[in-house]
């Protein structure tokens, strides 16, 4: 009796290292493809949202115009003590990079707090030149979901998001990001 158990225990195992042989390399099989899929998932880019903000001269302007370079849009306004403090930075910045990357530097204009004349005086005053733009309805806002400022969005130039940032950043760490995005720094 105790020698049948044996025998059954054994032919069970048997059967399992069987199984297992014959089914390893399918299973393998599959789980290696649905990982691909997966992985080829995570390769999928998140496409930037577009917009419409205003310019200078009040003309309608789209993110999607500028796809096809990277691009940095930045969410601000003239009373925000952390906005102003990175200002120099974008402006040296857009100096050095304008040529390769949009500066989109929003301005979250809201008729009362900050007026497109006040803005423009504001810039000027302060001797910036990168172009400013108005988000005068919240379109550009709303889509980024800006709660709070100073905002920045980092998008590559076939039109994927590249990064977000919250906050005020330096000069340096700006322009790593820059690098990264025209691919001077890996």
């Amino acid at each position: 009796m105790k020698n049948k158990v044996w025998i059954i225990i054994a032919v069970t195992f048997v059967a399992i290292m069987i199984l297992a042989a014959v089914l390893y390399p399918k299973l393998s099989e599959k789980y290696s493809t649905d990982e691909k899929q997966n992985n080829a998932s995570f390769e999928n880019v998140v496409q930037a949202d577009d917009f419409t903000v205003y310019d200078s001269e009040m003309n309608k302007v789209k993110l999607s115009d500028y796809f096809g370079q990277p691009i940095v849009i930045n969410f601000w306004t003239s009373w925000c003590g952390p906005c102003k403090s990175e200002l120099p930075a974008f402006d040296v910045m857009y100096e050095k990079y304008g040529d390769e990357v949009v500066f989109m530097m929003i301005n979250l204009t809201d008729g009362y707090n900050e007026t497109v004349n006040g803005v423009k005086e504001f810039v000027l005053d302060s001797g910036y030149s990168f172009p400013v733009y108005y988000d005068i309805e919240y379109n550009a806002s709303n889509t980024y979901g800006v709660r709070s400022i100073p905002q920045t969005v980092l998008i590559n130039a076939d039109g994927s998001l590249y990064d977000t940032r919250v906050g005020a950043m330096s000069e340096v760490v700006l322009e790593n990001y820059i690098k990264q995005m025209i691919g001077e720094e890996q």
